[in-house]
């Protein structure tokens, strides 16, 4: 009896043992794996970063710098069409604007990759060549639609990438080509909405789709307020001079 209950303890006991190690090892495997993982915040912008004459440059400035020459492969062609087969005269001039932009900023980005050594694309993306398609095809009022809809969209998504660069570049002639490309794209965004075919509804379903925003919380109460009163200008004091806009750097 004795020699089958002390059994009966050692095995309970290693059992015990047992679960307080595989506990242990379950709460120590995540902090070493984490602490053992690379290729993520600071170690992936260094690692993917190279050094050039104009500054660092980052592995999201060269995807940018793709993504205007990608840009002008797909709504230049796209902007001439707009020129010939719309209806109205908002698209014509939407057409026209995205001719003289993308041909500018096209030039722009040519001159930058050259002096970064950078290879730039020739032939547009599969998806933008699947909107180049849709144009082909459409007729009419429908092009129009189908027009202003279509790159409205794209422009929307390049001008958050823009702003992104433009914040964190430290490349002097990203810096640069962002500025130009912010100018631009704002310019089309505005043209292509003249038309008065932009489907906002659509375009915020799909901006919230894609990444819902965070909610956030007013401390205000739901419902009508009181009326807050004529708005009150402030004149920063003191007021002080802007310095002189800074020279970008000389072409070799």
């Amino acid at each position: 009896m004795r020699s089958t209950y002390r059994s009966r303890l050692i095995s309970g006991t290693g059992l015990i043992v047992a679960g307080l190690t595989a506990t242990l090892i379950a709460l120590v495997f995540p902090i070493w794996s984490y602490a053992d993982r690379s290729g993520t915040g600071v170690q992936t912008l260094n690692a993917s970063t190279v050094s050039t004459r104009y500054g660092p440059l980052s592995g999201l400035d060269r995807e940018f710098i793709t993504k205007v020459r990608l840009a002008g492969l797909w709504e230049l062609p796209a902007g001439q069409q707009a020129q010939q087969k719309g209806t109205t005269q908002a698209v014509h001039t939407a057409g026209a604007h995205l001719v003289e932009g993308h041909t500018f900023l096209d030039a722009r980005v040519r001159g930058v990759a050259a002096r970064l050594g950078l290879q730039l694309p020739n032939q547009p993306t599969e998806e933008q060549r699947s909107w180049l398609d849709t144009l082909n095809t459409a007729q009419g009022e429908e092009y129009d639609r189908e027009f202003a809809n279509i790159l409205r969209k794209a422009h929307g998504k390049v001008f958050s990438l823009v702003a992104q660069i433009r914040a964190t570049t430290r490349n002097s002639l990203v810096r640069d080509l962002a500025d130009d490309a912010n100018t631009t794209v704002l310019d089309h965004m505005k043209v292509l909405e003249a038309t008065g075919l932009v489907d906002f509804d659509g375009l915020a379903s799909d901006a919230a789709s894609a990444s819902p925003p965070p909610l956030t919380s007013s401390a205000a109460p739901p419902g009508p307020a009181g009326d807050p009163g004529s708005p009150v200008p402030v004149t920063p004091s003191p007021s002080y001079s802007l310095p002189p806009a800074a020279t970008g750097p000389k072409e070799d």
